[in-house]
């Protein structure tokens, strides 16, 4: 297989779930500037007329885009790895609740604070905004050492990585302590020290 990812963006939480299934393959960094990889050799476009990551290219050549999807298709072929409940069970769809909201609640919000077009009041509405859905997910944590429980899944690779954007846009998440301790428990996988050092983010 091989791994279209940008350093950073959200393709790091599949690039996360790939290193804790320990399945092989090739990660292929993409230059989001100009659309290209294998330093600047292949259009990216050709591939993958979107233009964005992450995207998963399977032994038999079919492609696979959309962050959640790819997270879910990884862990579905290790389910020894118990990242994702099986399909059909309750366990599954709440993990599928988990990951729409970080998506679509958390995710979507930030996208307006990395531009830099947008007008100053319009990113303190996103950032109020985004403070809301935290303070939501801070009582969901209570008592959890994880989004689903007591076991770490493929949610918690995708809000690892959107809560790393705060840190870059100047939303301070420190008040969560629910959060901050997850994310502490997050960051020390073998998984996510793997991904962070190939992408060159420490």
């Amino acid at each position: 297989m091989k791994f279209y990812y940008s350093p950073g963006v959200c393709s790091l939480a599949s690039h996360i779930v790939l290193r804790e299934a320990a399945m092989p393959f090739a990660p292929m960094r993409v230059d989001l500037r100009t659309h290209t990889f294998n330093n600047g050799a292949d259009d990216y476009y050709a591939l993958n007329p979107r233009g964005y990551v992450p995207l998963l290219e399977l032994a038999d050549g079919q492609l696979l885009s959309e962050g959640p999807l790819i997270m879910q298709y990884v862990g579905d072929q290790v389910p020894e790895k118990g990242i994702v409940p099986a399909w059909g069970s309750m366990e599954r769809y709440r993990l599928i609740e988990r990951l729409a909201f970080i998506s679509s609640e958390l995710h979507k919000n930030f996208g307006p604070l990395f531009d830099p077009r947008m007008p100053q009041d319009v990113k303190a509405i996103y950032h109020e905004r985004i403070c809301d859905r935290f303070g939501w997910l801070e009582q969901q944590l209570n008592r959890r050492d994880y989004m689903m429980g007591a076991k770490f899944s493929v949610a918690d690779a995708y809000l690892f990585v959107v809560c790393n954007w705060g840190k870059i846009v100047g939303v301070d998440l420190t008040a969560f302590e629910n959060l901050q301790s997850l994310l502490g428990r997050i960051a020390t996988r073998p998984s996510v020290q793997e991904a962070l050092q190939v992408e060159g983010l420490v």
